[in-house]
Parts: C-alpha cells; structure tokens; sequence
C-alpha cells in the first residue's frame, strides 16, 4: 500500500506536539501581558488585543489536533485496507495453487481455467481490491 507508516505516525506525533506548544506559547503570552505593570487605556487595549490573538492560537493548536486526529483515522484505514489486500493475496495464492495441483493430476475443474490464466497485480497494490477470481469471495 501507498505511504510509510512510521513517516504518518511521525507527522501525528509533530502535529499533536506543535497544537501543545500553540497553547502554552498563547498562555505565556496572555500571562507576560497580565502580568505588565502598564496601567490605563493602552495597557488594557493590549491586554485586550493579546486576549484575541491567544484565542487564535489556540484555535490553530486546535486544528492541529483535528488534523492529527484525521491523519490517525487515514492511517488506521490504510491498515486495514493493506491487512485486506493480504488476505486477499494470500487467498488467491492458495486458489492459484490449487488449481495447479488440480490441472497437474488431470482432474481440473471448469472454474480452474481463470485462474491458470490470471496474472496478480503487485504485491499491496489496491487492484487486488477489485479482483474477480472463482472462490474468492
């Protein structure tokens, strides 16, 4: 199948790190400005303004964690659609083999002549999804 698992697994781990480090830096943020001396209508006009552009960072750190967390959901679909195509092979395989004991001591079946003649896709390819062979579903 397409994609290196280790490498995505990577990627959610960066994700996930990065949506972490987005909150504290929006919460040190908020806190240096709370924590100013600065008094008056300009020491609240920023405080106001560091308030807005936390929040806004914090929305970004959410969106790493939904981007983390639909990069986790793909990578469980790839997984399972490589151990389906496994499966898949490994069947065919056995038909296959079959097949050629059946034609070798004469007693092949009608059924047997499309899989003499198949020629499998690569192994992991997503064609073996769509495979119409006798017996294999």
């Amino acid at each position: 199948m397409y994609g290196d698992d280790d490498v995505i697994r990577h990627r959610i781990g960066q994700l996930r790190e990065q949506g972490t480090d987005l909150r504290s830096l929006a919460d040190q943020l908020v806190a240096r400005v709370d924590g100013s001396n600065w008094t008056g209508r300009a020491g609240e006009s920023l405080r106001g303004r560091v308030r807005d552009r936390a929040a806004l960072l914090r929305a970004s750190a959410g969106d790493h964690d939904t981007a983390a967390d639909t990069l986790a959901h793909h990578l469980t679909t790839v997984e399972d659609t490589r151990d389906t195509i496994t499966g898949i092979e490994r069947r065919a395989g056995a038909l296959l083999t079959e097949a050629r004991a059946r034609a070798e001591a004469g007693t092949d079946d009608p059924s047997d002549a499309a899989l003499l003649t198949f020629t499998p896709p690569p192994a992991g390819h997503r064609d073996w999804l769509d495979l119409d062979l006798p017996g294999l579903r």
